[in-house]
């Protein structure tokens, strides 16, 4: 965990010396106990909560289940006035809520599946001062009638969940995040002081690019940037590729077996008929999303955290806030729109700290479903404002999701350390491989002289193009795929060495002798390949002991796009 100021920021967020004084000599770990039943804080979780204290302005980046909510819930206990909760979804408010009030802790929410009588009883405990935590969406600032009450609240601390949702790059961007920094400046201080309340941005998963663009957007001033490590060893990794919907309904009453487990789809249909599987197989699931009645979600999320439903299917989207800290098993049958989404959803496993499972059913066919959600035209929901819309940002963020899709497959398709991607992915610098807990991992295993073979050409490709070229290059040029590279590449004697096999094969073979440790990848944006110490000595023969994960077999090729590709033999090119 890493505690830092961003000095990039220029202007000082105000800070009540005395409020600081006082709060630093509160026993914290009493208080956790107190309220949260806690006997001590986990690795950053005192820090954070000092920094909320203290009125710095705060990003906290910390994996789902780290106890990140317990950063401002528990400051939220010992400041005057309300705490302001930004929070995206409906079910994450619910189950927050109903722990917070079931603990003594008195909070609210104010979202749409409240009768009116419900928002005016919020509101009225809001206006009187009887609310810790008032949790609200972010479309809720679009209405001018909430904008005026907040100028009548004393705001304590002014907190947005799910942070990454202000980016563009964040996996689940919400245009109505966009207002928070001015609806923060509206608001009124608890505490008497000048200026808007001190802000605390929080999330689970962000690039450093991400976290860039939260301090940013959001305005925060010098903020304390609190970033534990993303790294749950406790989940097991695996992907599983299957050959059409029909393995996958084969595979998933076994994947679920008798644990606490949820089951994550891409889409309405494939979350019902998940559910209808595992019914038919005698397993205690129902279904989860937006296509439900209020009353029937409400009645799936209460039964699962009690006990009396056993496995939730759900869509992305909407799976977000069902919790419970004994999940054991998190099983996507489609997969996700990004790495941070997929990391997102898994972290709901094993949050009490024992040995969970979570396992990615991989077809090559699903990527089609991902696409056409990411190209369609997005539906103006009832009763909701909407923005104008430029067609140049709606392009330019296509163009994100689809590259963030990209990564995605990237993983499902990696033969290295499955763990390793992620955490690379995340720049945690704590990333090592092999792991020993995921499925490629586990497969390593001394290879035979065939593919001894095949990782020495591939070897020799690299040596002999200088070390100067990335996978795609290297690949591209040992299959003979020559048209578009540069010219040095297409006279090798390694060129079109391995016409015979397809250049993502090779690519994946490459990955799988990244992770042996026979190449290195520069840390650039090029990837440049070069071999270590041990790939020199298994390219010239005098090491023949080579331990590597052999690529698995791929989908079916019916399920994946054909390709008309040009090919060399000896320098001249044909037609396959």
């Amino acid at each position: 965990m890493t505690l830092s100021t961003g000095a990039s920021h220029a202007r000082d967020a105000p800070v009540n010396t005395a409020d600081a004084e006082f709060h630093h000599m509160v026993d914290l770990v009493a208080t956790v106990r107190h309220h949260f039943g806690h006997g001590s804080f986990r690795p950053g979780q005192e820090d954070l909560v000092r920094a909320v204290l203290d009125g710095h302005d705060v990003l906290a980046v910390m994996p789902t289940g780290s106890g990140k909510s317990l950063g401002f819930q528990l400051p939220a206990i010992l400041l005057p006035g309300t705490t302001l909760v930004v929070s995206p979804l409906i079910s994450l408010m619910k189950d927050q809520v109903d722990e917070l009030n079931r603990r003594g802790v008195r909070a609210a929410a104010l979202h749409s599946m409240l009768s009116s009588d419900a928002r005016r009883d919020a509101l009225r405990a809001a206006r009187a001062g009887e609310v810790r935590l008032l949790y609200v969406a972010p479309e809720r600032f679009a209405s001018d009638h909430f904008a005026r009450l907040l100028r009548e609240l004393p705001i304590a601390r002014f907190v947005i969940d799910e942070a990454h949702c202000v980016s563009e790059w964040g996996h689940d961007f919400r245009p109505d995040y966009r207002r928070l920094r001015t609806a923060a400046a509206e608001c009124g201080r608890s505490d008497g002081q000048t200026g808007r309340p001190p802000m605390a941005a929080f999330t689970a998963t962000a690039t450093p690019e991400v976290r860039d663009d939260i301090v940013d957007l959001l305005g925060l001033t010098k903020p304390r940037v609190v970033v534990a490590g993303f790294d749950r060893p406790n989940i097991a990794l695996r992907v599983r590729p299957v050959s059409g919907e029909s393995e996958k309904q084969q595979l998933l009453p076994n994947l679920v077996g008798d644990r606490r487990a949820l089951v994550y789809a891409a889409t309405r249909r494939n979350a019902d008929t998940a559910a209808e599987t595992l019914r038919l197989a005698g397993v205690d699931a129902a279904a989860y999303h937006a296509g439900l009645a209020d009353a029937e979600r409400t009645r799936v999320q209460d039964g699962f955290v009690s006990g009396a439903v056993r496995v939730v299917c759900a869509t992305n989207a909407f799976g977000m806030g069902i919790d419970r800290p004994d999940v054991e098993s998190v099983v996507h049958v489609d997969i996700p729109g990004s790495l941070e989404a997929y990391y997102q959803e898994i972290g709901r496993a094993g949050r009490d700290g024992r040995q969970a499972i979570a396992t990615l059913l991989w077809n090559y066919a699903d990527v089609k479903t991902r696409e056409f959600l990411i190209d369609r035209e997005r539906e103006e929901v009832p009763g909701r404002p909407t923005f104008a819309v430029d067609p140049a940002d709606v392009a330019r963020r296509k163009e994100i999701e689809h590259k963030k899709l990209r990564r995605i497959v990237a993983y499902a398709d990696a033969a290295g350390c499955l763990r390793a991607t992620i955490l690379r992915y995340f720049g945690d610098p704590a990333v090592h491989e092999p792991c020993g807990s995921c499925g490629n991992c586990d497969r390593r295993a001394p290879v035979d002289a065939a593919a001894r073979l095949l990782v020495r050409k591939i070897l020799s490709g690299i040596a002999r193009a200088g070390e100067r070229y990335g996978r795609r290059k290297i690949a591209a040029m040992l299959v003979g795929q020559v048209e578009e590279l540069p010219e040095p590449l297409t006279r090798l004697s390694t060129t079109g060495l391995l016409r015979d096999e397809p250049p993502r094969s090779i690519e994946r073979w490459i990955d799988a002798a990244c992770a042996a440790g026979l190449i290195r990848a520069s840390d650039d944006q090029y990837r440049t390949l070069s071999l270590t110490p041990l790939g020199r000595e298994v390219m010239a023969g005098r090491v023949e002991e080579v331990q590597m994960t052999v690529p698995a077999a791929r989908p079916s090729k019916s399920t994946r796009p054909r390709r008309r590709r040009r090919t060399a033999r000896g320098g001249a090119f044909r037609r396959r």
